[in-house]
């Protein structure tokens, strides 16, 4: 696709060399000749008008127009009157081809985790924080500043961590990050330098994949450790040789459990003991539906906690913003990492974020989204019921995702791939699994992005798969 500039005339770099033996018109010939067969210039795009180029390269207009006619001539332009000069449409013919991936197969129903309703994203009030960002933000703090983020945010969220999280924060220990991801590589290689060679993960949990290949390139060996339906088993993290855990305690990812309170206990006493640092992923813990709300694990073992969040649940994952709130030893090794990595997050999207929260509106947003992930919730629990009455569902407590525990003989990758055949998009259990075991057949189930409509046409496709076969009487 052409890109089509507005307003003044597209500017293109090309070079004349005033010394060389060749004119300087068979030089502009050759060189937008060159940049048109490379697919510098594609299809379609607008060139600058004769007078403009011949201003921006120092050259007569009537030399321009003279190159621009010889190539029209040649067929790589085309000019209309009244029109701009453009790049032909055949002229990217003699071009060899370049291949593209084939598109993935596309989904009518897909219920992958961890996906909000990005349909609900607040635009209009995110539209707002940007426009008074933009109106009241200091002309000094458009330099880069402090690259644990803008002093404003780590109030804010400091302060809103306190209030709905119960965790301890202090804006000082608050560094400001893109992501998950992010947040947990700075927090990794810090731990690296300190001594740290083996992390444990939840098993099953999110020690596979990206996340798996970021901790093996820093070195460090992964072991997992089994979730039951009280969350981590610390007499196991006990065993091995690990002096870190990456865990999500509020809601375990995936099974949805909570991290029970004396194995919370547990592990903060394990901690101390082993002088061990605790990564506590607090990814979607503001939704939940059937009790209150869950504190941080770092509320009660603050020194041995970093905490990392974002808003990529409660807004949308494009926002690539979330923030560490780093035990008070480690804050300035992190701080340097963040330095170093990037120099800090966008500033305006920080002070957008600063005034969301101070608004109150982050707060509406959220309440609204429990609402609404709470009937999708109860739809999928009724098109289960109505259409697979034998699969039972567990992890429903909070979040937008659910564990189906498919029956007896039913197996999980057989289900997976007839469904994605029917255009309905399942995930098997085994994908979270360190081992990949496919047994027990379970499914994690997202509805966050989905329609209540769109939940019972996935639930009723998919029906007859997640039932065990009649067996011959």
């Amino acid at each position: 696709m052409a890109i089509e500039w507005a307003g003044l005339s597209p500017e293109v770099l090309l070079r004349l060399d005033r010394e060389g033996p060749e004119p300087l018109r068979a030089q502009l010939e050759g060189g937008l000749r060159e940049a048109i067969r490379a697919g510098r210039l594609q299809a379609g795009e607008r060139l600058p008008s004769s007078r403009e180029l011949a201003r921006q390269l120092g050259v007569s207009r009537g030399l321009v127009q003279e190159c621009y006619g010889q190539l029209y001539a040649e067929g790589y332009l085309t000019a209309r009157v009244g029109s701009a000069t453009r790049v032909a449409a055949t002229s990217s013919l003699g071009r060899p081809a370049r291949s593209s991936p084939a598109p993935a197969a596309r989904l009518e129903v897909d219920f992958a985790s961890g996906v909000p309703d990005l349909a609900s994203f607040p635009r209009a009030d995110w539209a707002w924080a940007v426009r008074d960002a933009c109106r009241t933000v200091p002309t000094a703090d458009l330099h880069y500043g402090d690259p644990r983020g803008d002093r404003t945010l780590r109030s804010v969220l400091a302060g809103y961590l306190r209030r709905v999280r119960a965790a301890v924060a202090d804006p000082a220990d608050i560094v400001v990050c893109t992501g998950f991801a992010q947040g947990l590589g700075l927090a990794l290689r810090v731990l690296s330098r300190t001594g740290v060679h083996t992390v444990a993960f939840e098993d099953p949990g999110n020690g596979r994949g990206e996340t798996l290949t970021a901790v093996t390139r820093l070195g460090l060996e992964v072991t997992p450790v089994p979730v039951d339906e009280r969350g981590i088993d610390v007499t196991t993290l006990a065993r091995t040789a690990a002096r870190a855990v990456v865990l999500t305690p509020a809601h375990q990812s995936p099974t949805g459990v909570v991290l029970a309170p004396d194995r919370r206990h547990a592990l903060a006493a394990w901690a101390a003991e082993r002088d061990a640092v605790i990564v506590e992923d607090d990814y979607d813990a503001e939704f939940r539906y059937d009790r209150e709300p869950v504190g941080t694990l770092q509320g009660i073992a603050a020194g041995r906690v970093v905490l990392l969040g974002t808003v990529s649940k409660s807004l949308a994952p494009a926002m690539r913003l979330g923030w560490v709130v780093c035990p008070p030893h480690l804050t300035a090794a992190v701080i340097e990492e963040k330095r170093l990595d990037d120099r800090g997050s966008p500033g305006l999207d920080q002070l957008a974020l600063a005034r969301l929260i101070e608004s109150g509106r982050y707060d509406r947003h959220l309440r609204r989204m429990r609402a609404v992930y709470a009937t999708r919730r109860e739809a999928l629990v009724d098109a289960l019921a109505r259409h697979a009455p034998g699969v039972r569902l567990t992890g429903l407590a909070a979040g937008f995702h659910a564990v189906a525990h498919l029956p007896e003989g039913v197996r999980e990758e057989d289900v997976v791939a007839a469904a994605r055949e029917r255009s309905v998009g399942l995930y098997g259990m085994s994908t979270f699994r360190m081992s990949g075991n496919t047994t027990p057949a379970q499914l994690v189930m997202g509805f966050g992005n989905l329609s209540e409509r769109a939940i019972e046409s996935g639930i009723a496709t998919v029906a007859d798969l997640l039932e065990p076969a009649d067996q011959p009487g």
